[in-house]
């Protein structure tokens, strides 16, 4: 699939400037690369939503034409307003096709464990992707693995991975993909012991102004027996 996206070079900079942008639906944008100066630009918000919501993601290669030139590129950077979720900034790299590049792959799990099937265990989802270096023509979509042999205790490593060719895997092999895990048994409190998160309830206490007049009673009352001797 060739995907362009139109852009223009953009003029004015600034906070300002940007905030014009996103309201009349663009995105500010940069675009870099190893042989030529980063260049400003405009972009569609809509391009960039758009190819965010295909399989490959930020992995995906397409063009940018830029005046009369178009490169083939990947986004590198989005800036996004976490209140809001809108779409700030993004930054775009140039590639070459004939030159290996570093990403980061999702990886993706199949079957279901012995460990949790017939052992009451879970599955604790370590780490989410690897990165790897490739041509990238060469970029997988995602990297699956079988974890249905895991019994409770057991792990599945980078190093058990079936990699595909020509992709070099640059995350540690004895990187922890998935772990089968007992669940947690809730402790039991002590005879006589509160549960966790219960507090106990304090006595009631007297108002200020009853304290006061049960004092200055209690003086009178004393001076009275004084008197009295």
């Amino acid at each position: 699939m060739n995907i362009v996206v139109k852009t223009e070079k953009r003029q004015g900079l600034g906070t300002n400037a940007s905030r014009r942008l996103r309201a009349q639906g663009f995105v500010p944008a940069v675009l870099y690369g190893e042989s030529m100066e980063s260049t400003p630009l405009v972009l569609s918000k809509k391009d960039i939503v758009q190819i965010m919501r295909l399989e490959t993601g930020e992995n995906t290669i397409f063009k940018v034409a830029v005046d009369a030139e178009a490169y083939d590129a990947m986004i590198k950077d989005l800036q996004v307003d976490p209140a809001t979720d809108e779409l700030l900034h993004v930054d775009l790299i140039r590639i070459s096709m004939d030159k290996p590049i570093r990403v980061a792959v999702p990886v993706v799990h199949g079957g279901e464990p012995v460990g949790v099937k017939t052992e009451g265990g879970f599955v604790d989802f370590v780490t989410r992707e690897i990165e790897i270096e490739c041509l990238p023509r060469d970029i997988p979509e995602s990297l699956e693995i079988d974890i249905s042999e895991l019994h409770i205790n057991q792990s599945f490593k980078v190093q058990g991975m079936a990699i595909p060719a020509g992709v070099k895997v640059l995350t540690d092999p004895n990187t922890v993909l998935v772990l089968i895990s007992m669940p947690h048994k809730e402790e039991e409190p002590f005879p006589g012991e509160k549960p966790e998160g219960e507090v106990a309830a304090e006595e009631p206490k007297e108002p200020e102004v009853i304290k006061k007049e049960r004092a200055e009673k209690a003086e009178d009352e004393g001076g009275e027996k004084k008197k009295e001797k």
